[in-house]
């Protein structure tokens, strides 16, 4: 393996991608969602903005659930409420 290929195996990894979606993707997509709610109020369709937010709130849930690592603890959590 010369240089490069070690240069380029190094910079292969996903840990800056994941810090980036960290801090940059969800005030981004969060500031979208709020200007589509913005304009849905303005029609005077207030329940599709409320469903809008509720999708929201459920799609950012399972965002930071999939991110924290500890999906697995509550997939085990959830079985045991059906197996006991």
């Amino acid at each position: 393996m010369d240089a490069f290929s070690t240069i380029y195996a190094a910079a292969a990894t996903t840990g800056g991608l994941q810090a980036w979606i960290k801090s940059n993707v969800i005030p981004l997509l969060l500031l979208v969602i709020a200007v589509m709610l913005f304009v849905v109020a303005q029609r005077g369709d207030n329940a599709k903005a409320m469903k809008v937010v509720a999708g929201v709130i459920i799609a950012l849930g399972v965002l930071g659930l999939a991110t924290s690592g500890k999906a697995e603890g509550v997939g085990v959590w959830m079985a045991s409420l059906v197996t006991g």
